[in-house]
């Protein structure tokens, strides 16, 4: 078993709190993903579970084994927790082979030859590293340099599998390559993995659940990565998963209209009493149509075309804020949606985040 129980946990530097009174519950056998931005404390977090830190108040459990304990001042050692940690900057010793890289925990250990050998080889082979265990790591890519600081914290053969940020180095290609490749790896093993990440494409890419953090060390929501994404808890959560637009909106009466302005709101409504609220929606919502197409959507001016082969990114002023706008290119070549700069438009959307009351939007024009 290696679920994680955290309760109540706190850490200060120099007298600058890090994390407050901090519970959290990790379940055997997931990929539990840690998002949140720089400094909001998640390697603290990571490093308290490691070992490598002690909390100052609360405790932490793997196994249900009491690992840390504030109040008692029990402290197991990192070797003794059953884990294996990979960094962000691969951490491979460049005068060791592939094979030693990966044998060295097994010989610190004090492992029998011929098992060190099978296991290493394992290890090498789970993470597609066959025929390659005598090369230098200057002789690796990135992507395989990292495959070796995951094959060296598996082949102890661990309960819990702690990854910090490992794939921030990598280019775009390799990292979304290694996302699928570590969600395949935990699915095979069965292992607990924590990953921290900043990002939030491979935080929903790979995680079961997914717990985001903000910058003040507060967990501001848990859930399935759908759950989070489709339903999240505030406007922090919102636009820390993706491009977020902004439309403050106000209700006079029975009528909707954008922020101070006369424009009239058309689109989703709010289904909660009120009158101001923030209406929330990715760039991949916006429906955009011709202004002379007779469209009922929110008038809106372009101010910014950007063809990214793919699709089609648009700035666009919706009376005096500006939104994103992300249409798949086929489309706006088959419905005549390539839009210039000063071109006038007509703005829909799909869905809807409502906030409650003003919060900061997007830039105005």
């Amino acid at each position: 078993m290696a679920n994680i129980q955290i309760k109540g946990v706190s850490k200060q530097y120099a007298g600058r709190s890090i994390l407050a009174d901090l519970s959290l519950d990790i379940n055997d056998g997931e990929c539990f993903t840690l998002l949140g931005p720089s400094g909001c404390g998640k390697t603290v977090l990571m490093r308290l579970i490691a070992g490598f830190e002690t909390p100052d108040s609360g405790t932490i459990s793997i196994g249900g084994e009491f690992v840390a304990n504030a109040a008692t001042g029990q402290m197991v050692p990192p070797d003794k927790r059953g884990l294996g940690m990979v960094f962000q900057d691969y951490a491979v010793w460049p005068h060791m082979s592939v094979f030693d890289n990966v044998a060295y925990p097994l010989k610190l250990a004090g492992t029998e030859a011929v098992s060190l050998r099978e296991r290493t080889m394992r290890a090498v082979g789970l993470v597609g590293l066959d025929g390659l265990e005598q090369r230098l790591p200057s002789q690796l890519s990135g992507g395989q340099q990292q495959r070796v600081a995951l094959a060296r914290a598996l082949v102890s053969e661990p309960r819990l599998l702690l990854l910090d940020e490992p794939l921030n180095n990598l280019d775009a290609n390799l990292r979304e390559e290694m996302r699928f490749e570590i969600k395949a790896l935990q699915k095979k093993l069965g292992i607990t993995i924590l990953y921290v990440t900043h990002d939030q494409e491979i935080a929903l890419a790979i995680a079961d659940r997914v717990a985001v953090m903000d910058e003040r060390g507060i967990l501001r929501q848990i859930g399935a990565p759908e759950e989070v994404y489709e339903h999240p808890a505030d406007d922090f959560v919102f636009r820390f998963l993706g491009i977020a637009n902004f439309l403050p909106v106000r209700r006079e009466g029975r009528d909707l209209f954008i922020g101070g302005s006369s424009t009239a709101w058309v689109g989703p409504t709010p289904d909660k009493a009120g009158g101001k609220f923030t209406a929330g929606f990715r760039p991949s919502d916006v429906m955009l149509a011709r202004d002379s197409s007779g469209h009922p959507g929110l008038p809106g001016i372009i101010r910014r075309a950007s063809f990214l082969g793919a699709q089609v990114d648009y700035l666009i002023d919706i009376a005096g804020t500006l939104v994103r706008a992300a249409l798949p290119s086929h489309e706006c070549l088959d419905r005549d949606l390539l839009f210039v700069e000063g071109d006038n438009c007509r703005v829909g959307l799909a869905t809807v985040q409502w906030f409650e009351g003003d919060i900061i939007v997007g830039e105005r024009v």
